[in-house]
């Protein structure tokens, strides 16, 4: 059941953050924009996110999709260390809670 609920969430949670990313908002762009990515960087993540999402509720390319998604998380988490803004934190570690459950009880 826990497995289900997890796989679940992390799906929609990675295809919501996909789609605020792709709309990019002009508080978004000047979150990337401070941590010194291009513009169009926020789409891309956006895509990202939304492929993960859409790999992670298929059964047979779940793995893929958490592997994509581990990484698109490992990147953020990095960023946002690496900048110190440690107010994007709490979302992302709930990301790397869910993700880790998704992945040892597949």
């Amino acid at each position: 059941m826990m497995h289900a609920i997890s796989i679940w969430l992390l799906a929609a949670g990675f295809f919501g953050a996909g789609v605020f990313n792709a709309i990019s908002a002009s508080a978004t762009q000047s979150d990337f924009a401070r941590w010194g990515y291009p513009i169009w960087w926020g789409i891309l993540t956006g895509g990202l996110e939304i492929t993960s999402a859409i790999l992670i509720a298929l059964p047979v390319s779940r793995i893929v999709g958490i592997a994509l998604g581990a990484a698109i998380i490992a990147a953020a988490v990095f960023t946002v260390l690496r900048h110190r803004d440690f107010s994007h934190l709490v979302p992302l570690g709930v990301f790397v809670v869910l993700i880790a459950l998704a992945a040892t009880s597949s």
